[in-house]
């Protein structure tokens, strides 16, 4: 719980909430204070260590406003003039450096609202700086709606492949691959699970588990900027075989400590990619169908190969859809007692 701090200049915080597979996307539109730095990169570090920007992540994030799996962000503006703005992306447990559903919701958001001119058919490319780099938002329109979005992300690469993990459930082996973040992926059926809603307690725990138990080693260190260090999450995937087009699996990320995405992940889905691909899996042209745990998917390609972090890396490109599912404006009444609110899980 956080004290009864009135939010931005006027105590009053404007949204528009977006779903993206079924993740929630809230951008805020107006009321948050001033973030400083050069960078996108820097304004994360100051927005993790300003008790007056947390406090406007808490109050749209914490119950009763949000809840333990919201998600949104703050935008700021680019690192230069080649991005059209960037983005702060945040959770209940705060900042995190990248969002593949974020960044379709933005993407769809920026062409819709105008910030981002669009003709009413064809395809407009959104630039975005995102903490870990830059991404690109292709917004697809026809009839002056939009009707997919598809962006390409950073640099995705496999970190280390069959680390031992320690749990609960026995010892796992762990691939650790990074898609803008630094992901784990553990197939569900190696502790009898399945990527299925009648599992989602179970899920969460050993999701977590396998996050927490990686998150202080050598695996979780990015290579090069500390800033981009830790473990994100923890993706638990079926396999689900083949489709026309290439591998076809099921996944559900468990992130942060315990936050669930409903959809099936985009940033998470650059870093499966870039397994996929190590593996030889998905060849030129080839198309991963990636399905969440809400039956929604992701269409996932290897756009490009090239060297990141003096590795093998792939360029991927995410294909899914956002839509928008209100608007808001929050205040805080300073006479709450429950001040910005509180997370119950």
């Amino acid at each position: 719980m956080h004290p009864p701090t009135a939010p931005g200049p006027a105590g009053e915080v404007s949204v528009t909430d977006y779903h993206t597979a079924g993740e929630p996307f809230r951008i805020v539109t107006a009321g948050q204070p001033e973030i400083e730095g050069r960078t996108v990169l820097e304004r994360r570090e100051f927005a993790r260590t300003s008790a007056e920007v947390d406090a406007v992540r808490a109050l749209l994030v914490q119950e009763p406003r949000g809840h333990a799996d919201m998600y949104g962000g703050f935008v700021v503006p680019p690192d230069d003039d080649g991005a059209d703005f960037g983005v702060l992306f945040w959770h209940k447990d705060g900042y995190s450096t990248a969002c593949g559903h974020g960044t379709i919701a933005l993407g769809a958001w920026a062409v819709s609202s105008g910030r981002v001119p669009a003709a009413d058919d064809g395809d407009t490319e959104v630039v975005i700086d995102v903490p870990s780099g830059r991404v690109t938002a292709r917004v697809h329109r026809a009839g002056g709606r939009v009707r997919r979005v598809a962006f390409r992300n950073v640099a995705s690469y496999v970190v280390a492949r069959n680390v031992p993990v320690p749990t609960s459930w026995g010892q796992v082996l762990a691939d650790v691959s990074y898609g803008g973040a630094l992901y784990a992926s553990v197939e569900a059926a190696a502790v009898g699970l399945a990527v299925r809603p009648e599992h989602y307690p179970e899920l969460i725990a050993f999701g977590r588990e396998v996050k927490w138990a990686l998150n202080d080693t050598e695996w979780a260190r990015h290579p090069s900027d500390p800033r981009l260090d830790g473990i994100y999450g923890t993706i638990l995937f079926d396999d689900l075989g083949r489709h026309a087009g290439g591998p076809h699996q099921r996944n559900v990320t468990v992130f942060a400590d315990g936050e669930v995405d409903r959809s099936p992940c985009g940033s998470g889905t650059s870093a499966r990619l870039a397994l996929l691909a190590d593996d030889g899996r998905l060849g030129p042209g080839g198309v991963l169908r990636h399905d969440s745990i809400v039956g929604t998917t992701f269409l996932g390609r290897v756009v490009a190969r090239q060297t990141a972090e003096s590795r093998p890396a792939v360029i991927t490109e995410i294909e899914g859809m956002a839509y928008r599912t209100g608007t808001a404006t929050f205040s805080l009444d300073p006479d709450d007692p429950l001040g910005t609110g509180f997370l119950l899980r």
